[in-house]
């Protein structure tokens, strides 16, 4: 794992500054402790930052091919690598190295841009044709390795995050007109980010340059399809296939010439990943897990279990409210936009804890996308079974008369009517996106100062894209919209948070293949009643501890409702209600005070809406004021105090 940056001037007689590459380059120091590079000519600059994981001694980029005619900068892991070496030596590729670098080069000289198409891994990498004077922009099938870029009149610019394109002079301002997708979500799934100007090169795509031309982009992978060719297979044969199909994976995805471990949080995911790791491995595996000093935020008990089941060399390290505060700055600045997942933050303490004694990480990213492993998968698929019922058996004027009466209950039912069939309407926008939304369309029009924004842009477009592009029933649909959007997101925080702490993580669920097998899994194998993920909790039942097999889901749960009552008040007040905060003229100051009281006096739970605030504010003072983390940390959690 690396990070990579770099400049192409669209005037053929412009030079990229070397000064400027290079503070992209150091922008990203934590991404690659081990090494850095520049290479300039004429009107192209690449950098690199390394961490070394394979071919230690030999792998420095940015790399060439044996003429120096193609250039790369390369961020990730090749896992097919030594399978294509062979092929290319006996068409008269020379090798200098052991690394996946170099044979990412050597098949662009033999394919082109379509090399990407038998690369099996994770990848986001820049290669410079010289004899073209063209520039290939590629990222991984699924979205594992980040790559944004920024075209400006006079140049595009590159780089694995964003702060190395702002260290390079892009303007910063806010895109408010993703505001919508933000607020729904705590993330933009599509092209465009919070900064206006930067896009993300999108999973499965490839962008060239060429002066001819300009900007040009093709996808070469879409998520599959849903066959319905092959007969349904019982519960048992789909299990040991998909065994099978895990552990080859798994096998793969240990590829390391450094020591390498699992985070283990005590679920199925990460225990069956480290029950097949610790197959493969010389000696102990090594794993890290990470909790809370509170009941509601630590899984430590079922991490150890499963050390103990698996016979690891197990560590763990446990986060305090004030640690975790302390960390914000600093790790919104890594993520480089608000942090959309409270997880990230217990994700760097186990990530620093783990580079203590390893340099890659396994962890089980993936799975529940893959095997409909979210309660939300289960909730609206009963709100469909049910709801068709109601909805084909009750009047309209009376369907409308209990959702206008839904708002005024109390008690322990209200959430759960205000997210049934008895509210919602039989679409996906209603079910799945509406229902889940951290503000909902109904929410985000009292809060927002301009209304346009949400008029403007649909908050779900990109979700309900995925959703129609599916086929098979509704719970595909819904898998593949999260594997496009939602997953993306969890990704980049898992990449951004490792990398923070110089640790390369990999998710073996997330091989190609096995996200195209998974993907023609008929979904009643996978939700079987109200238990998710019935074909992997079968597949792994021999090596995951029957008390784990059997427990709900968590998730890196964060005792984030009962801080902002206690310790985190003062922080909410700040980064929501303080003067500053509400100069920013983005948020009605009634709709904004009506949710902080109503959390603080315990009637609802806002934590995850106002942590999607608190964020936002933070990434507009880090990025838009350009205050350094230490700074806003001084000013901002003083002022909190």
């Amino acid at each position: 794992m690396c990070g990579i940056a770099g400049i192409v001037a669209l005037d053929p007689r412009a030079q990229p500054s070397a000064e400027r590459l290079v503070r992209m380059r150091d922008a990203l120091a934590h991404r690659g402790p081990d090494g850095a590079g520049t290479w300039i000519e004429g009107p192209v600059g690449l950098a690199h930052r390394r961490l070394a994981i394979v071919d230690v001694a030999a792998g420095a980029q940015p790399m060439s091919n044996e003429d120096g005619r193609v250039w790369i900068a390369f961020n990730g892991e090749i896992y097919n690598h030594a399978a294509l070496r062979p092929a290319l030596e006996r068409r008269g590729h020379r090798y200098r190295t052991r690394s996946d670098t170099e044979t990412i080069v050597h098949l662009y000289e033999e394919h082109g841009p379509r090399c990407v198409e038998r690369l099996q891994g994770m990848f986001a990498f820049a290669l410079w044709d010289c004899a073209r004077e063209r520039l290939l922009l590629a990222r991984d099938r699924l979205g594992i390795k980040p790559l944004y870029y920024a075209l400006t009149a006079d140049e595009l610019l590159f780089a694995s995050e964003v702060k190395a394109l702002v260290a390079a002079g892009v303007g910063v301002a806010l895109a408010d007109e993703v505001l919508p997708e933000f607020l729904a979500s705590g993330f933009v799934a599509g092209e465009q980010t919070l900064f206006r100007g930067v896009k993300k090169l999108l999973p499965g795509r490839i962008l060239t340059w060429t002066r001819a031309h300009g900007v040009e982009e093709a996808r070469y992978w879409r998520p599959p399809t849903r066959t319905d060719a092959r007969p349904t297979e019982p519960l048992a044969v789909a299990a040991r296939d998909l065994r099978a199909r895990l552990a080859a994976c798994v096998k793969s995805h240990l590829m390391s010439d450094v020591p390498l471990g699992v985070f283990l949080s005590g679920g199925l995911d990460s225990t069956g990943i480290a029950a097949l790791a610790a197959r493969e491995v010389t000696g102990k595996l090594n794993t890290f897990s990470v909790g809370f000093d509170a009941p509601e935020g630590n899984e430590l008990s079922y991490a150890r279990l499963a050390a103990d089941a698996i016979g690891t060399e197990h560590r763990e390290v446990v986060v305090s409210p004030a640690e975790f505060k302390a960390a914000l700055p600093r790790l919104v600045w890594h993520e480089d936009e608000p942090l959309a997942f409270p997880s990230s933050v217990p994700l760097y303490f186990v990530s620093r804890l783990a580079r203590d004694h390893v340099k890659v990480v396994l962890t089980g990213e993936g799975a529940d996308e893959l095997f409909l492993g979210y309660n939300r998968y289960r909730v609206t698929a009963w709100n469909r079974r049910l709801g068709a019922l109601y909805w084909g058996a009750t009047p309209g004027w009376l369907r409308r008369a209990v959702a206008r009466a839904a708002p005024a209950l109390s008690g322990p039912g209200r959430r759960w009517v205000r997210r049934s069939f008895l509210v919602l309407e039989p679409s996906a926008r209603s079910l799945f996106c509406e229902n889940f939304a951290v503000f909902p369309s109904e929410q985000q029009a009292e809060l927002l100062v301009d209304g346009r924004l949400l008029a403007a842009r649909d908050p779900f477009a990109a979700s309900l894209r995925a959703f129609a592009a599916a086929d098979g029933d509704e719970l595909d649909a819904m898998s593949r919209a999260d594997l496009e959007t939602y997953l993306v997101e969890l990704l980049m925080k898992q990449d951004q948070m490792s990398m923070a702490a110089s640790v390369e993580s990999r998710v073996p669920f997330l091989d190609h293949e096995l996200v195209e097998h998974a993907m023609q899994i008929p979904s009643g194998l996978k939700l079987r009643g109200l238990r998710t993920k019935a074909v992997l909790r079968a597949a792994l039942a021999d090596v995951v501890p029957r008390a784990i097999l059997t427990r709900p889901k968590w998730g890196f749960p964060v005792p984030l409702a009962r801080w902002m009552r206690g310790p985190f008040r003062p922080f909410v007040h700040e980064l929501v209600l303080s003067p500053r905060a509400r100069a920013r003229g983005l948020f009605r100051d009634a709709a904004l005070r009506a949710l902080v009281a109503e959390h603080e006096s315990g009637r609802r739970d806002h934590s995850a809406r106002l942590w999607l605030l608190s964020g936002l504010e933070l990434w507009h003072r880090l990025f838009v004021d350009g205050e350094a983390p230490a700074l806003v940390a001084e000013r901002s959690f003083a002022a909190a105090a």
